[in-house]
């Protein structure tokens, strides 16, 4: 067994490097477009009209910046955007809770206290319904597929609308592969063993957890260690096995559960006062956009070269790594489309937002069949 399972996580690997080419590429050829797009810089012989002056914002974050890919790309991203302002622009990168509380960067930037943030959208589900779409789709789409979306898919306008009635500019900053599907102390055979746990969950996939009997709570991930040490949570998700490793949940818990299907993909956003925006000259604003398209280049192919050396040293760890069972699966699938199926019905733009995603998917559907090799080749 455990050859098998070093097989299909080698073909895992294997496969998923092949895509994170695809998706460079892709995206590099993005951060050549937008660089030419009219909006971000002035047309040829022009120049540009607003006077550029020096600007120095602080940048608070979600996550702290020693965790890989996940964190550390808000310090990538403030050394592109100083880089290709030439110093016009400059993000002061302060670690989670130095300046407003994680999970209130959004609600600081909204009401002008800061002028821009970096965090995940999905932590603004409780009070805008349709912001999760934008961070991570239980079932959803791949990295490289929402990226598509994002940019060619009507992602960035729908984006720019929903978070535009905030007085909101976001911009898509950063992006890593799948996460665990948990931590666990015990083995997860069938979904009795759910019901009941105290788990650390978030986004639309709290809600399915929720709603499948697990008492679901909310934490930033420096304070989840604790909890789990403690015993005030029996299990947590967070992020990829190399950021959960940094943050110790190896030391406490020892089932590692796969896929991570709450989280197929895992979007980053810098969130940007509308206000301050605009008064930017197109310049800087350039230097914005093109710096978090390079951010979202590194973030994948970051979170996706560290993963595999990681994994290699759990078993050394007593770490057990599994696969949730496929019945277990299907429910979570079967409960995910009931959860969303409920937020449709509630809020106008969740469901517009997902009409656009469930559209892109469908007609993406057919190359993503076709053009990669299967995962079991």
């Amino acid at each position: 067994m455990a050859e098998r399972e070093t097989r299909d996580a080698q073909a895992g690997l294997s496969h998923r490097a092949a895509l994170v080419a695809v998706v460079v590429a892709f995206c590099v050829g993005v951060i050549g477009s937008l660089a030419l797009r009219p909006a971000a810089t002035p047309a040829a012989g022009a120049t540009d009209t607003k006077a550029i002056r020096a600007v120095r914002w602080k940048l608070p974050v979600a996550f702290g910046t020693q965790l890989p890919a996940l964190g550390d790309n808000a310090l990538y991203l403030a050394e592109r955007v100083e880089a290709t302002s030439n110093g016009s622009l400059v993000l002061e990168v302060f670690e989670p809770g130095a300046v407003v509380p994680p999970f209130s960067i959004v609600e600081a930037v909204k009401e002008g206290k800061i002028s821009a943030g970096y965090t995940w959208l999905g932590y603004d589900l409780g009070t805008l319904p349709a912001s999760v779409l934008f961070g991570a789709v239980p079932f959803g789409m791949e990295p490289w597929e929402f990226t598509a979306w994002w940019f060619y898919g009507g992602g960035r306008q729908l984006g720019e609308e929903v978070y535009g009635e905030l007085d909101i500019h976001p911009i898509y900053c950063g992006v890593i592969g799948p996460e665990s599907a948990g931590w666990f102390r015990e083995e997860i055979a069938t979904l009795d063993d759910i019901r009941g746990l105290k788990i650390r969950f978030a986004g639309l996939g709290g809600m399915v957890m929720q709603a499948l009997g697990a008492s679901v709570t909310m934490l930033p991930g420096g304070e989840i260690f604790q909890a789990l040490e403690k015993g005030a949570i029996d299990a947590t998700e967070f992020s990829m096995p190399a950021i959960d490793e940094r943050l110790g949940f190896d030391r406490v818990v020892s089932y590692n559960y796969f896929p991570g299907w709450h989280q197929p993909f895992t979007a980053f956003h810098l969130v940007v006062n509308r206000d301050d925006y605009a008064a930017l000259a197109p310049s800087q604003q350039a230097a914005l956009e093109t710096s978090c398209t390079a951010a979202v280049v590194n973030s994948l192919a970051k979170g996706e070269a560290i993963q595999g050396g990681v994994l290699e040293g759990f078993e050394e760890k007593g770490v057990h790594t599994r696969s949730l069972p496929i019945e277990v699966l299907r429910e979570l699938e079967r409960t995910t489309e009931e959860i969303i199926a409920e937020q449709r019905a509630m809020d106008a733009a969740f469901a517009r937002v997902h009409d656009s995603q469930r559209a892109f998917a469908e007609r993406y559907k057919r190359w993503k069949r076709l053009g990669f090799l299967p995962r079991d080749f």
